[in-house]
């Protein structure tokens, strides 16, 4: 593919509108599509929006990397919850829940879980009396698409059927029988929970046609989205308990030590059992391929060097790479890819970190394009480790001022030492820019930043909403836990983009940059 692109990184529970629940919802994305097209931005990529547990707002530790999160549902979209009494009939605390979040400047995922699934018992229990217990158009509709995503959503909705029981209890605490999947067990439990694992179904149905009808509304407006794949799901999933033998659930998931972490990361997520993966003939990945197929038209597969070669940190034992040897890493991870790319959608790569030379060599015999996130690319093993100038960077790449891990460009610069400073402006395209090391961070330096950006050579381009303006806040900072990681959202609702003056003549100027560097040229033309 020759096209160059410009893309917004911007989480999908960041951008409410003016009629959301104090979250972003599905129908959200296309308002933010209109905005993206004027400034010339053909790519959204979204965080994961598999569900999340209760009390738990980290889009990475879903139990369910197949499902989308009943969260984002518009449910003042859904004609059951209109016809069921609409916000009026809520409970008065459910109600207080709602104000509270729309109110609030970041997101408040516990409240708004509270709000929405007491308006989907509402939208439910509406469709169950008017539309299931007729035999209706829309209870075969339902019917339909139970059966074409059978494969994936009957595991799910029993186990959130079962869940919903014990709400707090590990699938690895339930009755052995269900813990195990005796099958005589999972037939009982679907008779007696036949209810709750039908309005499981009910909330993917109304999650899934908002979000295909939010895509193809996007896609005419030029603007594709691409979805991101999270290395693993929860230990607490449908996807773990499915298929718990393709897992290693005593060990933890995480990276190596590198330049910026003496001591690694630990995720808390489980590893896979690679041998057992394969021997089931890889069919683990190739339904996370198909579903992620089905929901996104091109893919960021996070954490790739782990498909090659997981680390893993079992409890009080030495950590260890999960193949051990390089050429079953090689051999492991090019299958893997392979399987994904069989999937149907295009590939992109994040492969930050520690990332030994030969899955570089193999991504790019691959031809899957990597990231390089402007601040880091430097010559490290070089006096005064110089700063790697982005037009150099390959075509099959993607270059990012930032991910939703960092510190935003302003954060960056008002942290960053003199000498970095000096380093980023010895830069060819920062030169004629007029900034001063010692400077405060300004609009005129972030424009140049960015334009820097922009004239990459990447084809690929991702640009945090933040990034785009010169705001500080940022998405997560990682080995934290505050109420501030995965709560932002943008200042004014998603739906005011293309009125609001700054963000009007924001989209004005990318638009421009867009057309001057041939970037979304479908979009800015």
């Amino acid at each position: 593919m020759s096209e160059r692109h410009a893309g917004l990184l911007l989480p999908l529970f960041a951008f409410p509108s003016s009629a959301s629940w104090g979250v972003g919802e599905l129908p959200d994305v296309v308002p933010l599509a209109a905005w993206m097209a004027d400034a010339g931005l053909d790519r959204l990529l979204v965080l994961p929006i598999g569900t999340m547990p209760d009390g738990e707002a980290s889009p990475y530790s879903a139990e369910s990397s197949m499902a989308i999160d009943p969260l984002y549902v518009a449910v003042t979209d859904l004609e059951d919850f209109h016809y069921a009494g609409g916000l009026a009939a809520l409970a008065p605390d459910r109600r207080r829940d709602l104000e509270a979040a729309v109110r609030a400047p970041r997101v408040r995922h516990a409240a708004v879980r509270r709000a929405k699934t007491a308006a989907l018992d509402l939208a439910f229990s509406h469709f169950e009396r008017q539309d299931w217990a007729a035999r209706s158009d829309r209870a075969a509709e339902l019917e339909t698409y139970v059966a074409r995503e059978a494969w994936w959503l009957a595991d799910y909705a029993l186990f959130r059927a079962i869940s919903s029981e014990a709400p707090h209890l590990s699938w690895r605490d339930w009755p052995e029988p269900i813990r195990d999947r005796h099958p005589a067990a999972l037939a009982e439990a679907r008779r007696v929970l036949d209810r709750r694992i039908r309005r499981e179904q009910y909330e993917q149905w109304a999650a899934e046609t908002q979000w295909q009808a939010s895509r193809r509304a996007a896609a005419a407006r030029g603007v594709t989205i691409v979805g991101d794949l999270p290395f693993v799901a929860a230990r607490d999933s449908a996807d773990v308990w499915a298929r718990a033998g393709e897992y290693l659930l005593d060990v933890s998931v995480g990276a190596p030590p590198d330049a910026f972490s003496e001591t690694g990361q630990d995720w808390q997520l489980p590893g896979y059992h690679w041998d057992a993966v394969a021997a089931a003939g890889d069919e683990l990945m190739r339904r996370r391929a198909r579903r992620m197929a089905a929901l996104f038209d091109s893919i960021r597969i996070d954490h790739l060097v782990g498909l090659y070669r997981t680390y893993c940190r079992p409890p009080g034992g030495a950590p260890f790479f999960v193949p051990g040897d390089e050429r079953a890493q090689l051999a492991q991870g090019e299958r893997v890819l392979g399987v994904f790319r069989d999937g149907g959608a295009e590939l992109l790569a994040e492969d930050l970190g520690t990332v030994p030379d030969f899955v570089r060599a193999s991504m790019a015999r691959l031809g899957v394009p990597g990231t390089r996130v402007l601040r880091w690319e430097r010559r490290w093993e070089q006096p005064g480790r110089p700063f790697i100038d982005p037009a150099s960077f390959p075509t099959a790449s993607i270059a990012m001022t930032g991910t939703h891990d960092t510190e935003t460009l302003a954060g960056w610069w008002d942290h960053a030492d003199e000498a970095e400073r000096a380093g980023v402006l010895q830069l060819p395209a920062m030169r004629t820019a007029g900034v001063g090391p010692r400077e405060p961070w300004s609009d005129r330096l972030r424009d140049a930043l960015l334009e820097m950006a922009w004239r990459s050579g990447s084809r690929e381009l991702f640009v945090p909403a933040q990034d785009l303006f010169g705001w500080r806040d940022r998405i997560n900072t990682p080995g934290t836990i505050t109420g501030a990681n995965w709560t932002w959202k943008l200042p004014m609702p998603v739906d005011e983009l293309t009125r609001d003056p700054v963000t009007v003549a924001r989209a004005v100027v990318l638009r421009k940059l867009s057309r001057s560097t041939t970037r979304a040229a479908r979009v800015s033309s």
